[in-house]
């Protein structure tokens, strides 16, 4: 049985009323936990509703800019996001001199190969509709550096970022001295999320790991809910060469006597996940058993589903998301939620369906199936792997109805991309290899040489620049008659979506 919401109890007019209300329903709770989640609310409730784009844009004043990109700068000398020291002992040495802001508050940790920001996006989102301060730690950013660390579902602004680096600074600048290898970008930037988090503060961080699990910065916090969602290959040469070899890897985010979300897997994947969890006594909720996606229909943007949970079925849930993968994705989140909560284990109720349906109603996910230009039509997916390459095909070819499509695909270095270019020829009619302006980007004759003995040299255009490559797709498409219903779909690389996404007007 659904139990109302705080918010449907009150009238939120007195900020002084709903403070003393939020405390005195709080009777089963410590007093000190009450009163600090009752200020959180009654803030929330002044506030209104978190503004600001998905993906923000550069700050528009000349100051606030410079020293955002001296930041970035200074983030940019260290080591990149692909080279690593397998080890949590920086990141736990920096958490020390901080004072240890990841326990000052619960947290839900997401791991996976695929999907893992969609289903953040939309925990942070059904947690929000319920009431509760989020903080969101997702990688990598598809345009601005700021979009990694979100407070109450929306990017933290410039000013804020700027704030919290200087604030940490001084401590990274202490742990670099004493360690034989300087903190990483990735590990700086996950000391500042959870400093901002502490600093807010939020009820509960929703975070996603970098890479594997075990040993990735993010894993000094002890998430009550560890989610995995599907597991494929991707980064072997560091996690495995094996769906149980990563996931072994993976692993290393079920914490003692936590709930394991478990979306569907490979079966040797499966094993190694299930044998941790009885290793640490953690609870396991798998999907297709303890909860799934019971149905869903195509609706015109997005999806009509039903969903069912660990405490129940959830009807007509409309997701603004293409494809089944996001679909299971929202199944894996609302579980994830409900796990929160104690709900499938120490309560027999559901969330507030009207909640729920409002949380997944408000779900962006920026280079996911995005439309981001019509006439003709250009789509954007930021598949890098096989198995994401093949939900993308999938999503696109149920939700658009495309008499024919022009892929635009630029990769890293060190991807399967004969995998992902294979995913992808039987939906496109030709395609534009390119390159992003990252350093890490596969040359584009390299790439070509791929794709020609994937799709054949006739179905083949090689365009070094993103900017050209992105007009000679579109020309491609609009070669059909107006209204024909030729398309563009611009994959490979989240940086190759980012930059497209600017290139192509949205800020």
């Amino acid at each position: 049985m659904s139990e109302p919401r705080p918010s449907d109890r009150h009238d939120a007019s007195d900020p002084d009323d709903t403070f003393a209300e939020i405390v005195g329903e709080e009777t089963q709770r410590d007093p000190d936990l009450a009163v600090i989640e009752a200020g959180s609310r009654t803030l929330r409730t002044q506030s209104g509703p978190p503004q600001g784009d998905a993906v923000p844009a550069r700050p528009t004043d000349p100051e606030t800019d410079r020293a955002l990109r001296a930041v970035e700068e200074d983030l940019a000398g260290r080591w990149g996001e692909t080279k690593l020291e397998p080890s949590v002992t920086r990141i736990a040495a920096l958490m020390d001199v901080l004072g240890e802001p990841q326990r000052a508050y619960p947290s839900i940790h997401i791991t996976g190969t695929n999907g893992k920001t969609s289903t953040a996006r939309m925990i942070e989102a059904l947690l929000g509709a319920l009431d509760l301060r989020t903080g969101r730690y997702t990688s990598p950013h598809v345009q601005s550096i700021t979009e990694r660390i979100s407070l109450d579902g929306a990017p933290i602004s410039a000013e804020r970022f700027i704030e919290t680096f200087e604030d940490v600074k001084p401590y990274v600048d202490m742990v670099d001295a004493r360690q034989p290898y300087r903190l990483s970008f990735f590990e700086v930037m996950t000391g500042m999320a959870y400093a901002a988090f502490a600093d807010a503060p939020v009820d509960v961080a929703v975070v996603e790991v970098g890479m594997g699990g075990t040993w990735d910065a993010t894993n000094v916090i002890d998430g009550s809910v560890a989610v995995v969602t599907p597991i494929s290959l991707d980064h072997t040469d560091r996690l495995g060469s094996t769906p149980a070899e990563i996931a072994g890897e993976k692993s290393g985010v079920i914490k003692q006597g936590a709930t394991v979300i478990l979306a569907q897997q490979p079966v040797d994947a499966a094993q190694v996940m299930l044998k941790k969890a009885v290793e640490v006594d953690a609870t396991v909720a798998r999907e297709g058993m303890e909860f799934g996606v019971v149905s869903r229909e195509v609706a015109v943007g997005g999806q009509l589903l039903t969903l069912r949970g660990l405490g129940g079925e959830y009807e007509e849930i409309f997701l603004p998301l293409y494809g089944a993968h996001q679909a299971h994705n929202a199944a894996v989140a609302l579980a994830a939620v409900e796990a929160f909560f104690g709900i499938g284990a120490e309560q027999a109720r559901s969330l507030d369906i009207e909640a729920v349906r409002k949380a997944f109603l408000s779900v962006l996910s920026p280079g996911r199936l995005e439309v981001v230009r019509s006439s003709p039509t250009v789509v954007l997916d930021a598949a890098h792997n096989p198995a994401g390459a093949r939900a993308a095909a999938e999503g696109i070819s149920e939700a658009f109805s495309f008499s024919r499509l022009i892929g635009v695909v630029g990769a890293s270095e060190g991807k399967d991309v004969r995998g992902l270019l294979e995913a992808f020829e039987p939906i496109f009619a030709e395609v534009v290899v390119t390159r992003n302006s990252s350093g890490r980007a596969m040359d584009a004759d390299e790439l070509a040489a791929v794709a020609v003995e994937v799709f054949g040299t006739d179905r083949v255009q090689v365009e070094p620049r993103l900017d050209d490559a992105l007009e000679a797709a579109i020309t491609l498409a609009e070669e059909e008659a107006e209204y024909a219903g030729a398309g563009v779909l611009v994959t490979g690389s989240v940086i190759t979506v980012g930059e497209a996404r600017l290139l192509l007007g949205r800020r």
